[in-house]
């Protein structure tokens, strides 16, 4: 769905259908995270994250802090490999292990020249 930034999520919802007026963010949250706003999407790292990997394996949570006295908010996003049970630092590459799995990455990075064999 469409967030209020104008991005596509797959964790947004809204419902404004006959008097309703239901706006969520679905990510889950952090215990010690503060309330999700709307406004939060415009800085969301969450649907560039899912443009670049569409990893069914990746569980992403988020954390919303308040910058200094309040002022700001800060995004952060955590992500988890449910098939491994490992964290993931970078969540845009994903999970490395799983990667590695996949024999058409190789092939790819074979033919752009990423490889350290040479």
């Amino acid at each position: 769905m469409r967030t209020p930034a104008g991005t596509e999520c797959k964790y947004y919802y809204q419902d404004f259908h006959r008097g309703r007026n239901i706006q969520e963010c679905r990510v889950p949250n952090h215990p010690n995270s503060a309330h999700w706003r709307p406004s939060d999407c415009a800085k969301c790292p969450v649907p560039g994250i899912l443009l670049a990997n569409a990893s069914p394996n990746m569980e992403l949570s988020i954390n919303i802090k308040q910058t200094w006295l309040g002022f700001g908010r800060k995004i952060e996003v955590d992500a988890y490999c449910i098939r491994h049970e490992i964290p993931i630092e970078d969540p845009y590459v994903g999970c490395l292990n799983c990667n590695e799995e996949r024999p058409g990455l190789k092939l790819f990075q074979d033919a752009l020249g990423e490889t350290d064999e040479e």
